[in-house]
């Protein structure tokens, strides 16, 4: 049986004259899609009632339901539900229970008896409420056998209104139109989109195994999705083809759906019990910024150095003005000498120091704008990696935050391949 066809449309000036990003109904699509419905369309209009109502007639044309956002707040410009009432011949009346809560909240806040708020409880005749008690709009209406939610413009009250209303409706509405969708987004660092294509093009996977590649810098993020239908045995087939693209890809894949490198990287320092200490010169501090976004950051990360000045290198971290003299700031050595001074002043078990020309200016023949140095510091052994990183200067700082992450990672997954078999290290989860 074909899934159920659903048709996003988002209502705004705001959103069409680009002065505010369209998050909503890209919440929506990805919630409705992993729900097993099809997204059938997605159209962004003005507060305009003749297009508001043109659009939704549309909809209900050539869909199965139809989701609205914005339009239905209390200003001037909320239009959506005249354009409805008129577009669908259903007048307006007041919804006697949102109302009464709307008026009883005015009494405790002021002695006027009349509000602007009151307009949220006028809704198109046949609409319900999806939560009449809370203070969100939000209604949903059935015209010609087919649903229609209208959720608020607001990003927050929306996607509340969307997990906690629309998706626990619409999985009653008609169970039978849903398909079983498995969905996998695999995040590759150092690997470019164009190798990551070859690599999965080599793989001839099933048609029914579809793959897209969004570059979001400094990363690739490949997608997988296998949808439940007949006959192609779906959850086996995503199990095969996650494991086909871990086999090719390796360790170019840090995480999954939602991970952040970051994140991966704290979770490898708590298993080890191991605590990491940063000494950054041309980051400015970027990759303990990074560090401390995860919550218990505080388990490993003991803390950094933003050593930008040479002074502040041998004051704080132990450099010799003699080796900054002869090498440099940017050099191999200095990196070195940064990564093992942060990490003996803080006792740390590793030590993380970045050093580099971030531009535009400052580069030199020898040492062009994009040269950086990663230093690791442990008490086994000291490394050091250069780059030549592309890009103005506030992409070159992301790379390198992002490089020095990404070294510490391999680092810590070459450790644990020591006391794993290697059954262990290629397990797979789902």
């Amino acid at each position: 049986m074909a899934p159920m066809k659903i048709e996003i449309i988002a209502i705004g000036d705001e959103l069409t004259s680009g002065r505010i990003l369209n998050t909503t109904s890209s919440f929506a699509a990805r919630h409705l899609f992993d729900a097993g419905y099809d997204i059938y369309a997605m159209n962004t209009i003005g507060d305009s009632p003749r297009l508001i109502g043109e659009a939704l007639k549309r909809a209900l044309s050539r869909v199965d339901a139809v989701l609205v956002t914005g339009g239905l707040g209390t200003t001037d410009d909320d239009l959506t539900n005249e354009a409805v009432s008129k577009a669908l011949n259903r007048p307006t009346m007041p919804n006697l229970e949102i109302l009464s809560n709307i008026r009883a909240h005015l009494d405790e806040i002021t002695a006027n008896p009349v509000s602007d708020l009151e307009k949220l409880a006028w809704l198109p005749s046949g609409a319900e409420a999806l939560n009449p008690q809370s203070q969100m709009a939000g209604y949903q209406l059935i015209h010609d056998d087919k649903p229609i939610f209208f959720l608020p413009g607001v990003p927050r009250q929306m996607r509340h209104l969307m997990i906690e209303e629309v998706l626990p409706k619409l999985s009653n509405w008609h169970e039978d139109h849903r398909l079983t969708t498995y969905h996998r987004i695999f995040r590759i660092f150092n690997l470019p989109e164009t190798e990551v294509n070859r690599q999965i093009a080599s793989l001839d996977l099933s048609t029914d195994v579809h793959i897209g590649y969004y570059p979001v810098f400094p990363e690739v993020h490949l997608s997988l999705t296998v949808r439940d239908k007949k006959n192609n045995n779906a959850k086996r087939l995503f199990k095969s083809s996650c494991k086909a693209i871990n086999t090719v890809l390796g360790d170019s894949i840090y995480g999954i759906d939602r991970d952040s490198m970051e994140k991966i990287v704290g979770n490898l320092l708590r298993s080890y019990n191991l605590r990491l200490a940063v000494a950054e010169s041309c980051t400015g501090g970027l990759i303990c910024s990074r560090m401390t976004d995860s919550p218990g950051s505080s388990d490993y990360l003991l803390g950094g150095v933003v050593s930008y000045s040479n002074a502040l290198k041998t004051e704080y971290l132990g450099v010799s003005t003699e080796l900054l003299d002869n090498k440099g700031a940017v050099s191999r050595e200095v990196a070195e000498a940064m990564a093992v001074g942060v990490r003996e002043r803080t006792k740390a078990d590793i030590g993380l120091a970045v050093t580099g020309i971030a531009g535009p200016s400052g580069g030199s023949d020898a040492k062009p704008v994009g040269t950086v140095y990663i230093a690791i510091a442990t008490d086994e052994e000291n490394w050091v990696s250069k780059f030549n990183f592309p890009g103005n200067r506030k992409q070159v700082r992301e790379l390198t935050a992002q490089s020095g992450l990404d070294l510490i990672r391999k680092y810590l997954l070459r450790r644990e391949s020591h006391f794993l078999s290697p059954a262990q290290t290629c397990k797979e989860v789902f």
